[in-house]
């Protein structure tokens, strides 16, 4: 199977200077990664947020429970099938059943679609699929209408035990596609089969800040054998702890991160000959869906903020309220889909790229968070599956996705990283 799915892209044009390196170096990398893969254990699936300036190419975001596997092009299914079947083997070799545990959304078609591909992709793969949902007050299955005509079952998650289910249905293994914003729900502590992602990968736990650490070291080390500055692939950033938006806590803190990392991003851009003004990303450093997110570039706009920007950074996804932020450096996107602002995101199963897509939002702006109201997406179109580039034709539109794909695999890396050293932690507690 190949690492990288070739894809004919929106753009169009040469890679750029950075592009241009990643598939010079393509064999070396591919090699780089493969030994990487022999230390650390990908995650089972994951996706990546890019942000592309030209000058820089970084991950932004990385999502261990991804919702948007029906954004992906569904000419390509056969490629998920065979990355989950790789991954379903590592963790039960003989498994044929499977538990899937989403979100408790019951209203939002998108995600409900997201379920039922990931459900189709894992029958394909070779199990039998059952959904257990923890929605509270949900006591029988309940069907939920598709816009595509179909129907979702939900049924109540019942636990046996140490083992989990539904009525009836006893599986070898348990998928977790709910990122525990709101905590660790006790009826899945302490099951005894293998569940996927591990709990301390939900937002109960996991940080952003650990995750950026992680891929520093990753983005280093492949600098390194890039013979490369890893600033063109890594974002700076820092964690402030501590955060009271609603009583105004914590904001010298912050605006000291943020006048930080200003001045080391005009350091870089003064070295680099780049004109465009530095920005950073003030960020919820637990959480998802676009939440908690304002682009800053002065640090006095951290200072004072009004009601409604409180508001805006003082809860997330369930109402869990914001004590520790990330401040993150902004990397601009120069990327446009139909006269919008794009960003690509890279899906990933074991360790295998199996699709993406763009996000657009023609109400952002190229310095702006894409995940906001008005967001649309654009699935990037498979030309053919291959396991390389093509670096002798340099006007080759899937070579951008290449480097697409590299720079997402260095965050699953990291994930990877960072889900070991976070289970150290743990145990340790």
């Amino acid at each position: 199977m190949s690492a990288v799915p070739r894809l004919t892209t929106a753009l169009s044009g040469s890679p750029l200077g950075l592009e241009r390196q990643i598939l010079d170096k393509s064999v070396a990398i591919e090699h780089w990664l493969r030994s990487q893969w022999l230390e650390h254990t990908p995650p089972f699936y994951g996706s990546v947020d890019l942000r592309n300036s030209g000058f820089k190419l970084a991950p932004v975001d990385t999502n261990l429970y991804p919702g948007g596997f029906n954004n992906l092009n569904p000419d390509f299914h056969a490629l998920c099938v065979q990355a989950a079947m790789t991954a379903v083997e590592k963790i039960c070799p003989e498994a044929r059943d499977a538990l899937l545990i989403p979100e408790n959304h019951t209203r939002n078609q998108f995600y409900l679609q997201n379920v039922a591909t990931l459900a189709r992709i894992l029958r394909h793969a070779g199990m039998n699929v059952r959904i257990g949902s923890l929605l509270p007050g949900l006591n029988a299955p309940m069907e939920v209408d598709l816009p595509d005509g179909k129907k979702l079952t939900l049924e109540p998650l019942k636990r046996t035990g140490n083992r989990l289910g539904v009525a009836g249905f006893d599986p070898c293994v348990v998928l977790l596609n709910n990122d525990l914003s709101a905590g660790i729900p006790d009826i899945l502590r302490n099951v005894e089969q293998p569940l996927f992602p591990p709990l301390h990968a939900g937002w109960a736990v996991r940080r952003k800040s650990n995750h950026f650490a992680a891929y520093n070291d990753v983005a280093n080390d492949f600098a390194q054998m890039m013979g490369m500055d890893p600033w063109l692939i890594n974002p700076y950033f820092e964690m402030c702890g501590k955060i009271n938006f609603q009583e105004h806590q914590g904001e010298e803190c912050l605006a000291g991160y943020v006048a930080e990392i200003l001045d080391d991003i005009r350091a870089k851009y003064k070295e680099y000959g780049i004109k465009d003004e530095p920005f950073v990303i003030v960020k919820a450093d637990a959480g998802t869906y676009g939440m908690g997110i304002m682009t800053v570039k002065d640090a006095s706009e951290v200072r004072g903020l009004n009601r409604k920007q409180r508001n805006k950074m003082a809860v997330v996804k369930e109402g869990m309220q914001v004590q520790e932020v990330l401040v993150q450096e902004g990397v601009y996107t120069f990327e446009t889909v139909r006269d919008a602002v794009a960003e690509p995101v890279v899906y990933m199963m074991d360790r295998f790229v199996v699709g993406g897509f763009y996000r657009l939002n023609t109400q952002r702006g190229t310095d702006q968070n894409l995940n906001a109201p008005g967001m649309q997406f654009e699935p990037l179109a498979f030309a053919e599956p291959c396991s390389s580039p093509d670096p002798d034709d340099p006007d080759c539109a899937p070579n951008r996705f290449y480097a697409y794909g590299v720079i997402a695999r260095l965050a699953l890396l990291a994930a990877s990283i960072e889900l070991e050293r976070t289970e150290s932690l743990v145990a340790a507690e």
